[in-house]
């Protein structure tokens, strides 16, 4: 357990091994949010994002036929130039 102090600003100081749980670095947002069960959650805004959008792309690469990255290159083409790579 970690505790932590709240300024007369409203501000606190992440403990040590919460930044690094979360692997968090200056600079960083932080994510509060109420889960449903009411606990308020902490997490590390850029990491939920990322998972986010890694959630909202499976299954992708497979309906688009992308299997290595000559693949990738040959999407990323044909967005780019409206071709595929030579």
């Amino acid at each position: 357990m970690n505790l932590a102090r709240l300024s007369s600003n409203g501000q606190i100081t992440v403990p040590v091994e919460i930044r690094r749980l979360l692997g968090l670095k200056s600079g960083d947002k932080i994510l509060f949010f109420q889960n449903q069960g009411g606990e308020v959650v902490v997490a590390n805004a850029s990491a939920q994002a990322l998972a986010k959008a890694q959630n909202a792309f499976t299954g992708l690469a497979e309906k688009l036929g992308v299997q290595d990255e000559d693949d990738v290159q040959d999407l990323i083409d044909e967005v780019r130039y409206g071709r595929g790579s030579t």
